[in-house]
Parts: C-alpha cells; structure tokens; sequence
C-alpha cells in the first residue's frame, strides 16, 4: 500500500473522531474527542496529525464542521418512510401527522433502542448540538448554516409532496418554506428537550376529548396546528383533512390521483 497523502491522512483523523462522537454521544462533545486518542486508534504518529493542524483546537474545529456536514440518510428520507405506505393506501391526514411526528420524535430520542435509528438519532442530535455552539468558530457557523439550508430545501420538497397527495395550498401569503421553517423550530426545539432528558409528552384522546381521537404526540399536535393555520383545500368547497371536525374511518381523505 502506498503512503497516504495529507488529505487522506486528514480524511482518516476526522472520519475516527467522528466515530468516536457517535459512540460517545452527544453529551461528548469535540472538546472530550483528544487528538492523542485519535491519533492512537488511526495507528499514527503525533507529527501526521501536526502537519495538518497546528494544535488540538484546530482538529477539534475541522471535527465539529465534519459532523455537522455529515449525512448518513437525506434529511427527509424518515418522514418519507413513515408515510409513504399511508399516502398510498389513502390513509386520513391526521394519521399522516402522527406517524411522521411519531418518527421525528424516535429519531430524536437520546435513548433509540432500535440499532439503525440509534445511529441516524446520534448524528442528528450531535450535528444539533454543534450547531447550538456555532458561534465557537466562523467555519462552524458557515457549516451550520448551509445544513439548515439543505434540511429546509429537503422538507419543503416532502411537505409539498404532501400537500398535492392531500389537494393543499398555502395561505396567501405565506410559502411552503415559512411552513418549514416553522416546523424546523417546533422539531428541533423538542430535540433540544430530548438532550435535556425531558420526556415527550404524549395523550391519549377519548372520543369525548376535543383533541381527536387516539394517541397524540404533543409534536403530532402541534403539527396539525401549523398545518391547519398555514393551509388550506386548493378547492374551496372542500373541508380541511386536518381540521377539528373527527373524519370518521369510513370516509378517508383520498390523495390526489
């Protein structure tokens, strides 16, 4: 084998600390991520890693924007998966909320149990975690922002699929990215509480309950909320998939052909 070039070598040390994030956690941070230990796992010298960085905080900052960059699925590939059989089999629209607030929230789950949602949870919520501290260095914040940027383009896209599949327009004047948007906030603060060891709150509706009836994420509501306020039925005369008036099992929401 030939010898590695600086960008192989460099590509090596950053791919190690990045595992090593994902093992820890995201209660570790870059700062617990030593460049001796990495340096140590990858079998390499200390002046492979110092021809490359000047010091440990160097590495440490090209780690933190490698791990923000970093996507091991497309942004809205879960929400997709959690839906896509439901659209198909014409399910109602508030079974559409809860499934896809009912995978957000397993993705953002600090505790995942399930070992390939457990690795897609670690990347999301350490990437969130860094981009909290984006400040730290100009480089981060660049990174940060251009991954909103991707997550944003990549949901707009997923919402606007749902909206055709359910005969959906936004409000005038707001767009299908101020929807995003908002939503980004809702889902990533409750990912922040997740860090924080707060558990999601979830209800159980009784068919005498003004919330509908059913098992409720407290996302899944706030969700149907936005939806609600943000959309309307392209048709005039039609009524809301996602409004309060209960739709009962036997007339579901049919997709748009």
């Amino acid at each position: 084998m030939g010898r590695r070039t600086g960008d192989e070598t460099r590509a090596l040390l950053l791919r190690v600390g990045m595992q090593m994030l994902l093992g820890r956690g995201v209660s570790a941070g870059v700062q617990h991520i030593r460049l001796q230990e990495v340096l140590r796992r990858a079998g390499l010298t200390t002046g492979a890693a110092y021809r490359l960085w000047a010091d440990q905080n160097d590495y440490q900052r090209d780690l933190a924007v490698a791990m923000v960059r970093l996507r091991l699925s497309s942004p809205a590939d879960y929400a997709r998966v959690a839906v896509d059989k439901l659209i198909a089999d014409g399910a109602r629209g508030d079974d559409i909320i809860r499934a896809a607030a009912e995978a957000h929230v397993r993705t953002s789950a600090v505790d995942v149990t399930d070992p390939t949602d457990a690795v897609d949870a670690q990347q999301f919520l350490i990437a969130l975690a860094l981009r909290t501290t984006a400040d730290t260095w100009p480089e981060l914040k660049e990174a940060s922002r251009q991954r909103h940027h991707e997550s944003i383009a990549a949901f707009a896209e997923f919402y606007a699929y749902l909206m055709e599949a359910y005969g959906l327009r936004m409000k005038t004047p707001l767009t299908v990215t101020d929807f995003t948007e908002a939503m980004a906030a809702m889902g990533e603060g409750f990912a922040v509480r997740a860090m924080e060891g707060l558990e999601h709150p979830v209800y159980h509706a009784a068919e005498d309950d003004d919330v509908p009836t059913g098992e409720w994420t407290l996302f899944a509501l706030g969700v149907r909320a936005l939806v609600n306020e943000f959309m309307t039925p392209i048709d005039a005369t039609a009524r809301m998939p996602f409004a309060d008036a209960p739709v009962t099992p036997e007339t579901p929401i049919a997709p748009a052909p």
